[in-house]
């Protein structure tokens, strides 16, 4: 059903994807030196380039069940560590900040010889592709944003990225995955389907601390964006789990009045890692529109 550009998606479709490349796409993978650090990149299938940026405290392999089928329907699938999370290294001197992860994803495409791309961003990754967009808009042909928002971090919220900051530090990065996944997955897919939550712990494990602290950081004090969204003129999907309690589909919603034509789409079933929960579903709402904005 719809409500202006906002789609309900009613059939969900579980994901059965291979978690490497698909048979027949083309992959490639490695560590890009950019800005003094390491960033490790997958780019799967060739044609119209997807850049896909992962939330806290996750990494690239959050999109492990996209990359294949948007691959297989025709686009480059590039995701990204951001610097500290998964097999990236960052520098010392420089762990992570939001404008530092948006010059990252900018040099990683410049590296990849990608003048242009779909740019979206899940949970953490949707302040850094605002950022991208405010820096070099003309770098967009679309964007996705993925259980994000556009909202600075109220006063609760910059304390609860605080603690996860103090957790990390203390306990090391395995401490954060309790905290974080029962939010990430629904009460379901954690009973039954329990492979996906020892995936996806693992990802949280493989950050580092410094990089924990870092996107704490960045999601405490990130920026009110809100104005940013009248300015985005490319066409824009919107992505929200219905069971996300982390950015409640509210503020999805909200997004999705202040960008001009953007299209939402709800996912039932799924909470804060609805891209990866309910991936099939997610896969379906990017071609479908993609396809309808002409973004071949």
């Amino acid at each position: 059903m719809k409500y202006g550009q906002m789609t309900a998606l009613v059939l969900v479709m579980t994901a059965g994807l291979a978690q490497a490349g698909g048979a027949g796409m083309p992959m490639q993978q490695g560590l890009l030196a950019v800005n003094g650090a390491q960033i490790h990149y997958v780019s799967e299938g060739t044609g119209t380039p997807i850049l896909l940026l992962h939330g806290y405290p996750l990494s690239g392999e959050l999109f492990s069940r996209n990359r294949d089928a948007l691959a297989a329907a025709g686009y480059r699938v590039i995701t990204i560590d951001h610097r500290g999370y998964g097999n990236s290294v960052a520098p010392a001197s420089d762990p992570g900040s939001l404008k530092t992860y948006a010059m990252d994803a900018l040099a990683v495409m410049d590296r990849l010889n990608v003048p242009k791309a779909i740019i979206g961003g899940m949970s953490m990754g949707g302040p850094i592709t605002f950022e991208m967009y405010r820096m070099a808009p003309e770098r967009f042909l679309g964007m996705i944003l993925i259980d994000t928002l556009a909202n600075p971090a109220g006063i609760v919220e910059q304390h609860i990225w605080k603690g996860m900051a103090q957790k990390a530090s203390t306990y090391g990065p395995q401490a954060l995955a309790p905290e974080l996944l029962k939010d990430m997955l629904t009460g379901d897919t954690r009973l039954h389907r329990m492979a996906d939550a020892t995936f996806l712990t693992g990802i949280v494990n493989q950050a580092s601390v410094a990089g924990d602290v870092a996107g704490a950081v960045v999601l405490a004090t990130r920026p009110d964006s809100i104005p940013t969204l009248k300015t985005i003129t490319v066409p824009t999907l919107i992505i929200e789990g219905v069971e996300d309690t982390v950015y409640p589909p509210e503020f999805s919603m909200k997004m999705q009045q202040n960008i001009a034509g953007s299209t939402l789409v709800l996912i039932p079933g799924a909470a804060h890692a609805a891209i990866y929960e309910k991936a099939g579903a997610a896969n379906t709402a990017i071609l479908d529109w993609a396809r309808a904005n002409g973004l071949r």
